[in-house]
């Protein structure tokens, strides 16, 4: 890792992953956002979101964001992409500032193509730490 803070950050992320009855994966986008983009924020997320999409199998027209504002179990800036048919889980995110700009800290099934999602999400113009589970 690049600094301190980035291991913490991955490390944190990492314990997200750990072994539960879905294998996982993770990526952190480092963005430049600062706490006044939410917007630009949001965005990111959902590109990111649309990227796991494709390459879990999903196409991402097919998938809504679910940010949990009327369940006490969600926090802010927690977000969720879920298929509309059935509300299948296809990632899950908490974007997060830190330093001054936003890290999104997102996680999916293990099924995906992970190296291409991070490809991807880098050819967005995101710095990307991948991340992956046990």
């Amino acid at each position: 890792m690049a600094n301190a803070i980035d291991d913490d950050l991955y490390q944190r992320t990492k314990a997200l992953l750990e072994p539960g009855d879905v294998r996982l994966n993770g990526a952190i986008v480092h963005t430049e956002y600062d706490g006044s983009e939410d917007v630009q924020m949001m965005q990111a997320t959902i590109d990111a979101g649309d990227i796991i999409a494709e390459h879990s199998g999903y196409d991402p027209q097919d998938c809504y964001v679910y940010s949990g504002n009327d369940d006490t179990d969600f926090s802010s800036n927690q977000h969720q992409g879920l298929t509309l048919e059935d509300e299948a889980f296809v990632w899950e995110c908490q974007q997060l500032l830190r330093e001054g700009s936003f890290d999104i800290v997102i996680y999916y099934e293990a099924s995906a193509d992970h190296e291409a999602i991070l490809a991807d999400i880098e050819a967005l113009g995101f710095d990307v730490t991948g991340v992956e589970g046990e």
